[in-house]
C-alpha cells in the first residue's frame, strides 16, 4: 500500500537519527517552541557540546559530510530532512503528515492508495509514476489535491477514480497505462473533473476520436492535452479535428496551438467522415546491423570480367 511504502520511506531517510531526530544533540531543543528542559547539575557543560541547527544543516548540505544526501535525491527528500533538524517535532509520529503538500513516490512497487492516505490532509500534489496501480480508488484521495500523476502503472479502469474525485484537481496524467476506448471515455467529462486543465492520456489504447472528443469538450477549464501514443493519432486528421473541436486547448501534444493553425484547420470538426475513412502509418529506419552493405559488393574494378553478383534485403512489418 501507498501508506507502507510511505513508511519504509521515511526509515530510509532517518529522520530520527543523527544529525536529524529529537536525539541529535540539537540546540534547537531549547528554543521556544518547546519546554526546556531541567538541567541537572553537573550537566552545564554537557549543553554546551550541543550543535546548533546551523551545524547540523552543514552537515547535510556538505557533500563531503557522511551524512549528506545524494545530488539527485528529491526535494521531497532534502525538505523532511531539513524540517528534521529545525523542527525535529514536525516530523516525528503522525505529524509528519501534515508537513507535505507534495507527495512523491515513484517506482516503489505500490499496488493501492489506501485510506491511510487521508491522513495527508493539506496535500496537493501527489505523484505515484512507475508504480503497479491498476485501480485507485477516490475516496482514499484528500480533497484538497490539485495534481496526480499515475503515470506507468497498469490502470484500466478509470469508474472507482471517478466515485468520488477530488473537487479541485487540476492536472490529471494517465499516459503509460491500459485504458481502452471507448468504455473509458464517458469518465472523461466536466462532471467529475470540473477544474481540470490539463490531461495526459497519451500511450494508452484510446480509439474513438470521435467519442473521446465529444466527451472532453465538456471540460471547460481544459487547455493541455496530451493524447499521442494512441491508435487515434494515427487518423490522419488527427490533429486538425482536435484543434478545431476544443478551441480553448493552448497546448496538444507538447506542441503550442497558434492562431495560424486554428485557422488552417477551420471547419474541420463540422467533418467528422473525413476522421473515419483511413490511417496512416509511417515507419523509418534509421539503421541495419548484421547485413553486408549490397553497394560495397557491387564495387568492381574496371575492365573486371568477374561475374556480378547483386544483393538486396527487404523488411517485412507486421501489425
Amino acid at each position: 500500500s501507498l501508506s507502507a511504502a510511505f513508511q519504509e520511506y521515511l526509515r530510509h531517510l532517518g529522520l530520527q537519527d543523527f544529525p536529524c531526530g529529537l536525539g541529535s544533540r540539537n540546540k534547537s531543543c531549547l528554543n521556544g517552541r518547546r519546554s526546556p528542559r531541567r538541567v541537572q547539575p553537573g550537566q552545564e557543560e554537557a549543553l554546551l557540546d550541543e550543535e546548533t541547527p546551523e551545524a547540523l544543516l552543514e552537515l547535510l548540505r556538505d557533500q563531503h559530510s557522511p551524512w549528506a544526501l545524494p545530488q539527485d535525491c528529491s526535494p521531497q527528500d532534502r525538505l523532511l530532512r531539513e524540517v528534521a533538524v529545525l523542527a525535529p517535532e514536525l516530523v516525528h509520529g503522525s505529524r509528519v503528515y501534515q508537513v507535505l503538500k507534495s507527495l512523491r513516490m515513484v517506482d516503489k512497487g505500490v499496488e493501492e492508495v489506501d485510506v491511510g492516505v487521508l491522513q495527508f490532509q493539506q496535500l496537493e500534489e501527489l505523484i505515484l509514476s512507475a508504480n503497479r496501480i491498476s485501480r485507485i480508488t477516490s475516496a482514499n484521495l484528500p480533497r484538497t489535491l490539485k495534481v496526480l500523476e499515475l503515470c506507468y502503472n497498469t490502470v484500466g479502469d478509470l469508474e472507482d477514480l471517478c466515485s468520488q474525485p477530488p473537487p479541485e484537481l487540476q492536472h490529471l496524467g494517465l499516459g503509460y497505462n491500459r485504458l481502452c476506448g471507448p468504455s473509458q471515455d464517458k469518465f472523461l467529462t466536466g462532471d467529475f473533473w470540473p477544474n481540470l486543465i490539463s490531461l495526459d492520456l497519451s500511450f494508452n489504447s484510446l480509439t474513438d476520436l470521435l467519442g473521446l472528443v465529444s466527451q472532453l469538450s465538456s471540460l471547460q477549464k481544459l487547455r493541455i492535452l496530451v493524447l499521442q501514443g494512441n491508435p487515434l493519432a494515427l487518423i490522419p486528421t488527427y490533429r486538425g479535428f482536435l484543434v478545431d473541436s476544443l478551441p480553448k486547448l493552448s497546448i496538444l501534444d507538447d506542441i503550442y496551438v497558434g492562431s495560424d493553425e486554428r485557422q488552417q484547420f477551420c471547419g474541420l470538426a463540422r467533418q467528422p467522415e473525413l476522421s473515419r475513412s483511413e490511417a496512416r502509418v509511417v515507419v523509418s529506419v534509421g539503421e541495419m546491423k548484421g547485413v553486408p552493405d549490397p553497394s560495397a559488393l557491387q564495387q568492381l574494378e574496371v575492365g573486371s570480367e568477374a561475374p556480378v553478383i547483386t544483393c538486396s534485403y527487404f523488411v517485412t512489418y507486421e501489425f
